[in-house]
């Protein structure tokens, strides 16, 4: 996807899990290297942005870098990814997410041309660990950052922006289900989510 790059925020925290999710298995495949899988098959450029080093970022072969502003949840990590990115926007999900579709990343990114952020609304609400965000975001993100105000959704909110909201209707036919916003937060989840890929 030329104009884009990939971040995947991997911040290891995994309070909920009780382990470090990157290296749980779905599929006996980690999270991590599921949605890695993904996006090697779309963008050049890859941003992997983590709380911290460990022996975790040891061997990966893309660029690994740590929040600029550290303890700012997903919306610093997307300040981070945006900001280190050499592309104008970037396609950020979350390490968490086994079921990416490189088929629908990739209308996204075809949907998001001529706007500075782009979120689905899905029936349980807007997604917005799952989209596209450009370079104009970046100093919203920061007023935002500096305020404590880390509701992702609120970014399409601002004015200084041009949001595209994209309706569930027009992505269902990659995604009938939309298991590809799914996030593997808690055991429960695991469980449902290796049931999911027949494991």
């Amino acid at each position: 996807m030329i104009g884009f790059s990939g971040v995947i925020l991997a911040g290891g925290l995994s309070r909920r899990m009780g382990q470090d999710k990157r290296g749980v298995t779905v599929g006996g495949e980690t999270l991590f290297n599921r949605v890695l899988r993904v996006y090697e098959s779309i963008f050049s450029e890859i941003i992997i942005v983590v709380a911290e080093h460990s022996p975790f970022t040891e061997n990966l072969r893309h660029k690994v870098v740590t929040d600029i502003i550290p303890q700012k949840g997903p919306l610093g990590g997307l300040y981070t990814g945006l900001s280190y990115s050499t592309e104008p926007c970037v396609f950020m999900v979350a390490c968490d997410m086994p079921f990416l579709s490189s088929s629908l990343i990739r209308r996204l990114c075809d949907m998001s041309l001529n706007f500075d952020v782009l979120m689905v609304q899905l029936q349980t609400g807007v997604q917005p660990m799952q989209g596209v965000y450009s370079k104009k975001c970046l100093p919203v993100l920061k007023r935002m950052i500096d305020t404590n105000h880390l509701e992702m959704r609120d970014i399409v909110s601002n004015s200084e922006l041009v949001p595209r909201i994209v309706d569930q209707e027009d992505v269902k036919d990659l995604d009938p289900n939309f298991i590809s916003f799914m996030n593997v937060n808690t055991p429960a989840d695991l469980e449902m989510a290796n049931k999911f890929s027949g494991s």
